[in-house]
């Protein structure tokens, strides 16, 4: 039965969940609601509370989350709480520029608009941070209270509703669940205090006198007011260098001190605490873990563990954990994720507890060019094909390795993308074809808030992170579900979703012929890229035309499972079906005509 929406396995168990609440007493549900509206926030350890919330039956899906599609939305960013509508077009749209500060995107505004983001096929969001946060952080990394919703993006209930919502969703009358992600950070806090006699950089390890906190009421649980669970070393200067990318701040953030000490499993136990609080209120379903690799193995493992354990109490069996490893680095990646990955520490082995980790390697490259590079034919195609290889050793087949990644071509960081958002001087097709890549080869999708709209956003942070609102023209928004980009995502989506080699297949790169005889990997800057999924017995092909000229190209499939002169059918980019064909040499496969930049996709 295909994984779509018409899987009625886990279709009965997201009505069920739908239903859940309903088992609480009316009377006594509408008694508990007014409780915790009016209920004030906890502002130390001891009044958290962890215990399941009484009758409450927590969410969980029978779904993998290598065949969920992400969609990250910048809450600041996405929507505000007001009623707006988009002028429906096929043309993409210009992002509307913003201030470097709060725009006005609300929690609400995500809630409100969840039929455009189930629209395009995602089945997940991944929520920047929504914790209070210092002056002017919109982006919500300089956290100040991790107890409590900034004012900025509304309340706590809308962090519970939008949640609520999502795990309840109906998509055209039918049950379409999504799972909700935050985005948290534990290497850091805020910068919620001073250095004596101001900033400081890095040096030598140096650790540097406390000035004062920059708020006597803050940071939030008040455990963290003690100067002592910071490193103290400055601001790190050189981000791939250790101990300076452990012991350093992140510019201005404060790093927190996380070693394998006392001190380091107080901070630790405060945060574990602090974002299971999250769990327990509002039910989340994942975390996106920030800055892990400015974190001791340690601290990483016991945060991941504990909060997974957690997770598990309340019923929730596949908590969703996923770091941010800024670095094109295979090397790295193992160190983090893979089905027996550990580090040793001394005589201690230590395992880091993430499920996944940001592709950074697939999006930029290493140094050879990635996904970004390839579909706009800036670079060869062999660093796709180096990368797949380099990724044999984390799963025992090919298959296994789409649970260990988390892939994107952008996102709202600038430094490692100066180009901009990958829409910026891309045609629409390159664009489908980039997201297209990403629904269809190993690893979960993600798409950034915008790309669908063919935002192209470059410069710094706050050029690549435009408002898909526009507070100057009352009434209006970008949100156009009728723009080509936003569509032909939607069907690729739709695609993935009912076809299960798309989501659980082993992945191969496939040799192509100019003249169905002499086959081989493609090089250059003009050809066919092409792929398949194997689940077996079956084969899915997935082909795009990297050149701006039409190409008529034979590309092998599998002659186990393809007899001679059976048909291949288009399930995307074409109708109809394409013969299979017999080499000399007995190989098989396929001839692809198509148009400049098509994407396509058989089975």
């Amino acid at each position: 039965m295909p994984y779509g929406f018409a899987n009625a396995r886990w279709l009965e168990q997201g009505r069920a969940q739908a239903t859940a609440n309903l088992e609480i007493p009316l009377q006594l549900a509408c008694v508990y609601v007014a409780q915790r509206r009016i209920m004030s926030a906890p502002t130390n350890l001891s009044e958290i509370d962890l215990i399941p919330i009484p009758g409450k039956n927590y969410f969980n899906l029978d779904r993998e989350w290598r065949e969920e599609f992400i969609y990250f939305a910048m809450v600041d960013r996405f929507h505000d709480d007001q009623a707006r509508t988009p002028r429906l077009q096929p043309g993409r749209s210009t992002g509307i520029s913003t201030p470097d500060d709060f725009f006005g995107g609300k929690i609400k505004g995500i809630t409100n608009h969840l039929d455009y983001i189930a629209g395009l096929g995602c089945t997940a969001i991944w929520v920047s941070p929504i914790f209070e946060n210092n002056p002017h952080a919109y982006h919500g990394y300089d956290i100040n209270n991790y107890l409590s919703v900034d004012p900025n993006f509304g309340t706590e209930q809308d962090l519970i509703d939008l949640v609520n919502a999502a795990h309840n969703f109906d998509n055209a009358g039918k049950p379409f669940p999504m799972r909700i992600i935050l985005d948290v950070v534990i290497n850091n806090s805020g910068d919620n205090w001073e250095y004596q006699g101001g900033p400081k950089a890095y040096s030598n390890a140096q650790q540097f006198p406390f000035g004062a906190f920059r708020r006597p009421d803050r940071p939030i649980p008040i455990e963290l007011r003690n100067s002592d669970w910071y490193h103290r070393r400055g601001s790190i200067n050189h981000f791939d260098v250790s101990p300076e990318n452990l012991l350093g701040d992140i510019v201005s953030l404060k790093d927190f001190e996380n070693d394998d000490d006392d001190i380091g499993s107080a901070v630790i136990n405060t945060l574990i605490k602090s974002y299971a609080y999250w769990i327990r209120q509002a039910d989340i379903d994942g975390f996106r873990v920030d800055a892990v690799k400015h974190m001791g193995p340690l601290a990483c493992a016991r945060f991941c563990s504990n909060i997974r354990e957690y997770a598990y109490t309340l019923g929730k069996r596949d908590f969703f954990l996923y770091g941010e490893i800024a670095q094109a680095s295979d090397d790295l990646y193992n160190r983090y994720i893979g089905q027996n990955t550990s580090a040793q520490d001394g005589n201690n082995t230590i395992f880091f507890g993430l499920d996944s980790v940001l592709d950074f390697r697939l999006a930029e490259g290493n140094g050879d060019g990635g996904l970004r590079d390839v579909i706009k034919g800036f670079q060869e195609p062999k660093a796709l094909f180096e990368r797949l290889e380099a990724q044999r050793e984390r799963a025992l087949n090919r298959g296994e390795i789409g649970r260990y990644l988390v892939t994107f071509v952008d996102n709202h960081d600038s430094f490692w993308q100066p180009s901009g958002r990958f829409g910026n001087g891309a045609p629409d097709e390159q664009v489908i074809a980039a997201i297209g890549y990403l629904l269809c080869s190993l690893g979960t999708a993600c798409i950034y808030y915008g790309t669908e709209q063919g935002f192209s956003g470059h410069g710094g942070d706050n050029q690549l992170r435009e408002a898909m609102f526009d507070k100057a023209t009352p009434g209006r928004n970008l949100l156009n579900t009728d723009c080509r980009i936003y569509q032909e995502i939607a069907k690729i989506a739709d695609v993935m979703r009912n076809n299960e080699p798309l989501r659980f297949g082993r992945m191969y790169f496939r040799q192509i012929s100019g003249d169905g005889q002499h086959f081989g990997f493609p090089f250059g800057f003009a050809y066919t890229l092409a792929f398949s999924r194997i689940l077996y017995p079956d084969e899915i092909l997935i082909a795009y035309n990297v050149s701006d000229a039409p190409r008529n190209d034979a590309v092998i499939v599998d002659a186990t499972l393809h007899a001679d002169s059976s048909t291949m059918n288009f399930l995307y980019g074409n109708a109809g079906t394409v013969r299979v064909q017999t080499a000399a040499d007995g190989s098989r496969f396929v001839n692809l005509s198509l148009a400049p930049r098509q994407f396509v996709i058989l089975r």
